[in-house]
């Protein structure tokens, strides 16, 4: 959250890896998963909310990217 906060003010993407957010909602997507398995709500709810956050800041980074011509 702090760093969505701080994009959203900043309009800076440079410093955040791609690559990471990447990894980081293929894990949240495998936990949403088994959250839905073993039909535990808090795991697929908390790690749903994480996943939006990256696919926002996943969007901000594509909006704000620096165009290189």
């Amino acid at each position: 959250m702090p760093q969505l906060i701080k994009t959203f003010k900043t309009k800076k993407v440079e410093e955040i890896s791609l690559v990471m957010l990447v990894i980081l909602m293929c894990g949240l997507v495998a936990w949403i998963y088994y959250g839905i398995l073993r039909k535990d709500f808090p795991i697929i709810a908390t790690n749903s909310f994480s996943l939006l956050l990256n696919i926002i800041l996943v969007v901000l980074k594509a909006k704000y990217k620096k165009r290189k011509w």
